[in-house]
């Protein structure tokens, strides 16, 4: 297979220039792939008047850089990020990129922190299969989950998430990715942009890829107010999102006691677990035991706090104080724990 890119430039004269995968000329010759480049090239540019075009060519799949994907279970794959926050030196890509392969499509569960990763991502999943990706799956609307959802949608994929998420990222888009360019740089987002879903889940829904049937479930506010979790049926795997981080200190950005009562009340028996940060745990003890341990002292230290009269200013460096005995074997901590303190103060204070 052959993939047409086309070089997009900041329109200004930055100098700043990425190359852009384009899904929809993709072909199995050269020939093929440029046949429609001028006039899909032309439509992308179109809609995106902040970009200038600098040519295009078509590159064999295997000359086109792809995320390094993992086997995990029987037609499942995943890119494991790196288990730090969104900084330069990791563009960004700090989230858990999975794969899922059936008899008829593919379904992949969330998309990366920028066009460019779900580029990567695109191509790494032409190394495995020609099938169609049929369904991007996004966990919740944090950056380094959703940002890279456009080549999707543009190779027909439908994007599914959380009903909730629509009116989060329709609040908090623009900011993602301002916040974005500025850590990881303009060059980094090029093409970049909110895509929302066009398929959404209130409770739960069922997917069928051929072979195989993953089942949605939306969870009550945790994490986030938009939280979605996927289960695989063929091989009894579950995709948490960030419900579950592994090594990197979890963000409190919903309900902390929402959160709990999730951790409290697992799904039914599972086998694997993907995380939404950190490696993949082989049971639900091994996935959360951790995590809950964490969260219910930051609970426990922000109630102590709250009842003994400390303003927020005054609790919060004593509650990471506090903390550094569960401190171990997580990054960042201090900067996270201390927004976390934050958070569930604003929220436990009205308890």
């Amino acid at each position: 297979m052959f993939h047409l890119i086309l070089t997009a430039c900041i329109a200004v004269d930055s100098g700043d220039c990425r190359p852009i995968l384009l899904p929809q000329g993709d072909g199995l010759t050269p020939q093929a792939c440029l046949s429609q480049a001028e006039r899909i090239s032309r439509d992308w540019l179109a809609d995106h008047p902040d970009l200038t075009g600098s040519g295009t060519e078509c590159i064999e799949n295997t000359d086109v850089g792809g995320l390094e994907l993992h086997s995990i279970a029987p037609g499942v794959w995943l890119r494991q990020g790196q288990t730090a926050q969104i900084a330069s030196d990791n563009r960004g890509r700090i989230a858990n990129l999975s794969v899922i392969i059936g008899t008829d499509s593919v379904a992949i569960i969330d998309a990366g922190a920028s066009r460019a990763e779900g580029q990567d991502l695109y191509a790494a999943i032409r190394h495995l299969t020609p099938k169609p990706v049929s369904h991007v799956i996004l966990t919740h609307m944090h950056p380094d989950h959703v940002l890279g959802a456009s080549v999707f949608a543009e190779a027909g994929a439908s994007i599914v998430a959380n009903e909730k998420l629509v009116q989060s990222l329709d609040m908090r888009g623009q900011g993602y990715l301002e916040n974005m360019s500025r850590i990881v740089g303009a060059p980094e987002m090029i093409g970049t942009e909110i895509t929302l879903p066009d398929m959404t889940i209130a409770q739960s829904d069922r997917i069928s890829l051929g072979g195989r049937t993953l089942e949605l479930a939306a969870v009550p506010t945790a994490h986030t107010d938009n939280d979605l979790i996927v289960r695989d049926d063929a091989t009894n795997t579950l995709f948490t999102g960030d419900l579950v981080f592994r090594d990197l200190t979890p963000v409190v950005d919903g309900s902390l006691n929402g959160w709990l009562h999730w951790l409290e009340a697992p799904p039914a028996e599972v086998g694997l677990i993907v995380p939404g940060h950190g490696p993949v745990a082989q049971n639900w003890q091994e996935a959360v035991a951790k995590q809950s341990n964490l969260l219910l002292q930051l609970r426990d230290s922000v109630r102590h706090a709250i009842a003994s009269g400390q303003s927020m200013s005054e609790a919060v460096p004593t509650i990471v104080s506090e903390l550094q005995n569960v401190a171990e074997g997580w990054t960042d901590f201090d900067d996270t724990i201390a927004r976390d303190a934050t958070a569930a103060f604003k929220e436990l204070e009205w308890e």
